[in-house]
């Protein structure tokens, strides 16, 4: 069949003697080279595996196939065909009737606009006879995709990061939600991706098949495509049957929120013990969402949510992946050994220890810094430290504790993470004392002490003594600071401001009687990678 008709007139005429003997819409799925690609019977458009495969789709393209479909009644296109020329991407959608001696009859065409048209979506064109019509398809797909081009270049994201659309579905209310996703947008920037559209959707329980519903889905898909957006990053957890179905729908990229939470994982561990960690929990992930499809993820093509182990090791067998699993758990154990001799050391040496605790971001590798002259890397980004640090203090008299930096958390912490993680935060448990680092700015201070007193009872670690202190105190009014932390029994700080820190020292020294009482410290530069030397005030 020549590329330049749309349809040839021998094969509208088959198509449409056909339909009127089986009573039955018949489509045709062709390419640009004209041939046909695909038969399909009946209305439901669903494109095979092996079709999906090989003309796949992304942000800034058309799939390169055009759909013609016979219809027995004389009637415009339908909302629901147009819904599918925008989900699929389709080159050029069409429609033809059938006349009562089964001659083709009217044509309807549509075709997508380029984004942000005036026009909105899609373009249906003048129904014509359709031995009238006109169309090259050759000449009018070439300018159809340079006017795309030209449109999708004005949303191309500086740096060349990937962006992606960022989507809630709960019951919760919107406003919750919203605030969800700013944590959710928070993490994507970690990640180096640009969130260029949000969505909230409210639904019943967030167990049906596409999370969603497949109406919805195929709207923010579709919205996805239009913003050029890389991907879709859901807010809650997908199930493994909810990955597969989505990814049996789509070829756009769909992540959720514990994917992309292992991502910023994988690219900040640099201790091999960090390193096994993050892998462990990505295998644990991964594993559970290979049934049936064993290369359902490789269709993500890298980037974002495949970073790490995801791009080769998703597409071994689940007995390749338990294999590796077990050498992973088997290296843990060798690291926990190696944690159980340090922390002897220090139980010879009588040294008690003093961990910082708090969702990620809240400031403690910045405290850890000021109080013990060290350079532990601390940029402002959520999960900035995954590896355990350990500085000594000493106060005088050669008296001496050891300060403890790890992991922050989070609301909803994978539980991937916290039991590939769970070697590092026994480091907790030799603690004598917990200091609870909360960001006394953010709007959802209660929702994030929550979250971390919720997640030291999941580990048994609530019998040990916490302090709860209140960071970056700077950044709130003057007049807000006393009040809020009389309001959660907390001790005002900023980290970046040393002079504030002293009655934290104060409270310290009460807290741990046997080793600090009749002093009150004052900071003084010493070693960063021994020990902090702390002086009385004069």
């Amino acid at each position: 069949m020549s590329s330049n008709k749309i349809l040839t007139p021998e094969l509208a005429k088959a198509m449409c003697q056909l339909t009127l003997d089986i009573r039955r819409p018949i489509a045709v799925l062709v390419t640009r080279r004209g041939l046909v690609q695909e038969i399909i019977v009946g209305t439901n458009l669903v494109l095979s595996p092996e079709t999906a495969a090989m003309f796949r789709v992304g942000p800034r393209s058309l799939r390169g196939l055009r759909l013609l479909r016979t219809q027995l009644n004389d009637q415009p296109l339908s909302q629901e065909s147009l819904t599918d020329l925008a989900f699929l991407r389709l080159d050029l959608l069409g429609t033809l009737s059938v006349t009562a001696e089964g001659n083709p009859g009217m044509l309807y065409l549509a075709h997508l606009l380029p984004p942000d048209s005036i026009g909105g979506i899609c373009r249906i064109l003048k129904a014509v006879p359709f031995h009238q019509c006109s169309l090259q398809f050759d000449r009018f797909i070439a300018e159809l995709e340079a006017d795309m081009q030209a449109a999708l270049a004005h949303q191309v994201v500086k740096g060349g990061n990937e962006s992606a659309v960022i989507v809630s579905a709960s019951p919760q209310s919107r406003s919750e939600q919203e605030e969800r996703l700013d944590e959710l947008a928070e993490l994507a920037r970690s990640a180096g991706v640009t969130v260029i559209d949000r969505l909230v959707q409210r639904t019943t329980d967030g167990r049906q098949r596409y999370l969603l519903g497949s109406g919805k889905l195929k709207e923010v898909l579709i919205h996805t495509l239009r913003q050029g957006a890389d991907m879709v990053i859901v807010d809650q957890t997908l199930s493994p049957a909810q990955s597969h179905a989505i990814a049996e729908m789509t070829d756009i990229k769909v992540i959720d929120r514990t994917q992309l939470i292992l991502d910023i994982f994988a690219g900040r561990a640099h201790s091999r013990e960090g390193k096994v960690q993050v892998e462990l929990a990505q295998l644990r992930y991964v594993l559970p969402r290979l049934s049936g499809k064993g290369t359902q993820l490789s269709r993500l093509g890298g980037g974002i949510g495949t970073r790490g182990p995801g791009e080769t090791k998703l597409e071994t067998d689940r007995r390749r992946i338990r294999d590796r699993i077990a050498r992973l758990e088997h290296e843990l154990k060798h690291f926990a050994k190696q944690q159980d001799q340090r922390r002897a050391r220090r139980t010879r040496h009588g040294l008690p220890i003093v961990s910082l605790v708090g969702y990620t971001n809240a400031g403690k590798s910045t405290l850890l810094n000021v109080l013990t002259d060290s350079r532990v890397s601390a940029e402002n980004r959520v999960f900035e430290t995954l590896d355990t640090t350990s500085r000594r203090l000493r106060f005088p008299q050669n008296r001496e504790i050891i300060v403890t930096d790890t992991v922050g958390f989070i609301r909803d912490l994978p539980q991937e993470l916290v039991r590939a993680f769970r070697t590092t935060l026994e480091e907790l448990r030799e603690a004598d004392l917990l200091l609870h680092i909360v960001d006394a700015g953010a709007a959802d201070i209660d929702v994030q002490i929550t979250a971390v007193v919720d997640i030291l009872r999941d580990l048994d670690l609530d019998s040990i003594p916490r302090m709860l202190v209140l960071n970056k105190c700077d950044q709130l009014p003057a007049e807000h600071v006393d009040p809020i932390c009389r309001r959660y029994r907390a001790i005002g700080i900023s980290a970046i401001h040393p002079h504030t820190l002293p009655p934290l020292l104060a409270e310290i020294e009460s807290q741990l009687p046997s080793l600090m009482v009749g002093h009150r410290p004052s900071l003084v530069t010493g070693d960063p990678d021994e020990t902090t030397v702390l002086a009385s005030h004069p």
